[in-house]
């Protein structure tokens, strides 16, 4: 059953479950962040209405920077307007940001510890027609290894809402960080009065009654696809618990850890390579602590290629039914 206690959306089951991209909460989070602190300001790669953020520099324009197609001075000046004192909001497609310009995020904004918000868009294998060459599959292992980074990646626009206004803060606390969105349409999982806060996950779904044989963690888009699947593993006797990772880092071991000594099979979902990504995070934080049994799902060392988005979820192993095949396997190990 979804958690009673995080008040998720009652229609997440049904075949008219609203579906909204998930960049446009990070437009409507920078929006209205804009709208309280004037230090906050945009900047994109000649991408601002893709990356939603149009609605930011409609009504900002004085602190808005279009600096066209150059990533590398995209992030380069927002690091140098966050020295400044601002709190820049610099988005891209993700492939571009951070993959064309990961050097100059290192040394200009993580090495010099510049409160900087990374926003990449259209990540992951669901940007579909456009191909392998645009399908940023890496991205999370990049940003992940940075020391002083962030990394959240939420699982529908009303969480992607909720991160941008929690990164939007000021504060010692507040660390350069790299915002993970999809483009397609998701259905909307949570609500607004859903729990949000950076390095914290949540349980989502569990048994009514009894513990739960396996726990999925999941990141991102692959949220709701992940729901269905464990909501059929339930019809057949089979008891699961999923949690939402949507911060990747700072991760939330105490929880990982606990969900293992629980379930003692653990499986990882996200669009994203297996290697270096998520799954991989969760595996560390086991290995040091209670290694358990655990299935990946994700792309496996290949590049994308055009198709639309559901095809290549299924293409690439990232469906409902390959997710249930990944339980009963872990199922068996031991």
């Amino acid at each position: 059953m979804l958690n009673p206690k995080l008040k998720l959306n009652p229609k997440v089951f049904n075949a008219d479950c609203e579906q909204v991209p998930i960049r446009k909460g990070f437009g409507q989070g920078l929006l209205q962040a804009g709208e309280v602190n004037e230090n906050i300001v945009g900047l994109s790669a000649d991408l601002t209405e893709s990356t939603q953020m149009n609605l930011f520099a409609d009504k900002f324009p004085e602190r808005f920077i279009q600096v066209g197609v150059a990533e590398q001075n995209l992030v380069t000046v927002a690091s140098g307007m966050a020295a400044m004192g601002k709190i820049p909001f610099c988005s891209s497609y993700a492939m571009f940001s951070p993959g064309r310009n990961w050097e100059q995020i290192r040394t200009t904004i993580a090495y010099n510890d510049r409160k900087v918000v990374i926003v990449g868009s259209h990540s992951g294998i669901s940007v579909g027609p456009d191909g392998g060459s645009h399908q940023s599959l890496e991205d999370i292992a990049l940003m992940r290894v940075m020391p002083n980074m962030n990394v959240i990646s939420p699982c529908d626009s009303i969480e992607a809402k909720k991160a941008t206004l929690a990164l939007a803060k000021e504060g010692k606390e507040r660390k350069p960080s790299y915002l993970r969105l999809v483009r397609e349409k998701t259905p909307i999982i949570t609500t607004e009065e859903t729990p949000f806060n950076i390095g914290k996950a949540e349980i989502y779904w569990m048994p009514e009654v009894g513990l739960a044989q396996v726990g999925i963690i999941v990141t991102g888009g692959l949220m709701h696809r992940t729901l269905l699947a464990v909501k059929e593993l339930e019809q057949e006797g089979i008891k699961t618990k999923v949690m939402n990772l949507s911060s990747i880092k700072p991760i939330d071991s105490e929880a990982i850890i606990a969900l293992a000594k629980e379930c003692k099979k653990i499986v990882t979902v996200e669009e994203h390579q297996i290697a270096g990504g998520m799954g991989s995070a969760v595996a560390e934080v086991l290995a040091q602590n209670f290694p358990v049994p655990i299935e990946f799902i994700g792309v496996h060392d290949q590049y994308g290629q055009s198709g639309t988005p559901n095809e290549l979820i299924e293409h690439y192993g990232m469906g409902k039914d390959t997710i249930k095949e990944a339980v009963k396997k872990v199922l068996k190990r031991k």
